[in-house]
């Protein structure tokens, strides 16, 4: 029910919604269980030692499921930017004039905490649309790195469905070989060390975009005034009729 002067905004359907909850129950658990992968930092709460209860067989397994989860709603993010019939996020990404300018307006505002407003927050605006497309960027280089350093102990070059599997992800994924080492300094040397170190670094930048994010949707909930932290659950926000009109 909307508020007498305010009126409602849809701003994300159900899909959007499902998967943008899916897709914090996985970061969550791939961020978990990629950590121990890494360094174990754990062992069993059960007598046996770790090894006997497959703690990391148990953790490679689940953060397989949730990359293939993530790889899954990627295709359908993919989609939708460019098609949805909701909202075509890739129009407000366009460095045009109008969109250049509301960026620059939209982070004046966060700097100047709310002091100058000189732009329409009903719909999305350009700085978030940018923020949230550097963050599936970040998420498609975490998937290439995660799937080459999964075909990399394929080396047999054989799979359970036959060798057509490795092939297909070398083909696809081989590339981010030399690009790791662009970006961790290893050079026209590169390994699939470097291609593990860029991983990693990313799962960081992806945590830090994480703690920006949930900031500023309090931020703006609470300096605008428009339920904008609601949209994730309803899926509408209030804006002031007049604005509205």
């Amino acid at each position: 029910m909307s508020k007498p002067g305010y009126k409602q905004v849809r701003r994300m359907t159900p899909a959007m919604r499902i998967i943008h909850w899916v897709n914090v129950v996985s970061m969550v658990v791939a961020i978990a269980t990629g950590l121990y992968i890494a360094a174990p930092y754990y062992q069993t709460f059960i007598a046996e030692p770790a090894v006997d209860k497959y703690v990391m067989a148990w953790n490679r397994w689940g953060h397989f499921i949730v990359a293939i989860i993530f790889d899954v709603t990627s295709i359908l993010v993919a989609y939708l930017y460019f098609f949805s019939r909701f909202e075509k996020s890739y129009k407000k990404v366009l460095p045009t004039g109008k969109n250049i300018k509301e960026f620059g307006a939209v982070f004046m505002n966060l700097i100047t905490l709310n002091r100058t407003k000189n732009f329409d927050s009903t719909h999305s605006d350009s700085f978030n649309t940018v923020y949230f497309t550097i963050f599936h960027l970040l998420l498609a280089w975490m998937l290439f790195t995660g799937l080459q350093m999964y075909v990399h102990g394929l080396e047999s070059g054989q799979s359970s469905i036959g060798t057509w599997w490795p092939s297909m992800l070398h083909l696809v994924t081989d590339w981010t070989i030399p690009v790791s080492g662009m970006l961790v300094g290893g050079g026209p040397t590169a390994t699939i060390m470097d291609v593990r170190i860029s991983h990693h670094i990313t799962m960081w930048l992806i945590i830090t975009w994480v703690v920006f994010h949930i900031y500023y949707q309090v931020w703006r909930t609470i300096f605008w005034k428009e339920g904008d932290i609601a949209i994730v659950v309803g899926g509408s926000k209030f804006v002031k009729e007049d604005k509205e009109a």
